[in-house]
């Protein structure tokens, strides 16, 4: 059964001459239980389709589907109240506030259920012992090392039991220690039933995913199901070989240049500095002056 499905989905941001199509007619099903990592450059559209995923923005065009439900216009307290219980968000700065210590972190979504002090430290409390925090749970953000910060986000996330977790470059801060630290520990979340959209440029990372889409541009250029434990093959090819750049691609970058910044003419050498002029020395000066 789908958990969601995008049909035609497109995001505009700007007017007029200044309108840029962040996503361009996305169509797009993920059914429960996947574990989908989203690849593409910098600028391609990942955030912006996690943010419409996450119900964090809404689509300029388009449908969005979660779970048999038409989400996309609903009002901003019902998407509000579908973002606290069906999604979490793990982001690649952690976002832990600094005044508060790990445990009220964690705790604090449940304040917005009117959940009492107690019960929702009892809860952030169990949380923090499965992703093995509980020993650091009166320890200040600041006090913490980047995988254990992360790890403590990840448990704020999962505080509600949402059924979707969103992780935009969680390993993006971390080195590789504690990248494999976080990942084995979305792989766990995902085997208890999660379903996982993961946003990541590291290929590596596509090992713990059952399944990887390409985007370039705000479209879907790829969609590739892959077995847990292998490197997809979309992304070997495109981050392991490299691609000889032709004279026609040459051309287009220049062209579109030239079309962007009209006008303008491109300097075909180095500009030639005038020769300076000789200053008379103040010893001849004088001698000219007494004659």
């Amino acid at each position: 059964m789908s958990l969601i499905q995008l049909q035609e989905l497109s995001k505009l941001y700007g007017f007029g001459d200044a309108t840029t199509l962040a996503l361009d007619e996305i169509d797009l099903t993920i059914k429960k239980n996947e574990f989908v990592a989203v690849m593409g450059p910098s600028g391609s559209g990942k955030t912006t389709l996690m943010n419409i995923i996450g119900l964090l923005d809404r689509p300029t065009h388009g449908n969005y589907t979660l779970d048999g439900r038409s989400v996309a216009r609903r009002r901003p307290s019902q998407q509000a109240k579908a973002r606290r219980d069906r999604i979490g968000f793990v982001f690649q700065s952690y976002n832990l506030l600094p005044r508060l210590n790990v445990l009220d972190n964690v705790a604090l979504p449940l304040a917005y259920k009117g959940m009492t002090p107690v019960r929702r430290q009892k809860r952030a409390s169990d949380i923090l012992e499965q992703v093995g925090m509980r020993d650091r749970e009166y320890f200040m953000p600041h006090q913490l090392s980047g995988g254990q910060a992360q790890r403590a986000a990840i448990a704020r996330a999962l505080i509600n039991k949402p059924s979707i977790l969103i992780a935009d470059e969680p390993t993006g801060n971390l080195d590789s220690t504690d990248s494999k630290v976080v990942m084995e520990l979305l792989a766990d979340i995902h085997r208890r039933g999660n379903t996982i959209l993961l946003v990541t440029h590291n290929p590596e990372l596509t090992r713990y995913a059952n399944r990887v889409i390409y985007m370039y541009d705000g479209r879907l250029v790829g969609d590739e199901s892959t077995a847990i434990g292998n490197m997809a093959k979309g992304a070997r090819r495109i981050y392991y070989e490299k691609r000889k750049v032709t004279d026609d691609e040459i051309t287009a970058g220049v062209s579109a240049l030239l079309k962007d910044v009209p006008g303008k003419e491109m300097a075909s050498g180095p500009k030639r500095r005038k020769p300076r002029r000789k200053k008379r020395s103040a010893r001849k000066t004088r001698k000219t002056k007494s004659r």
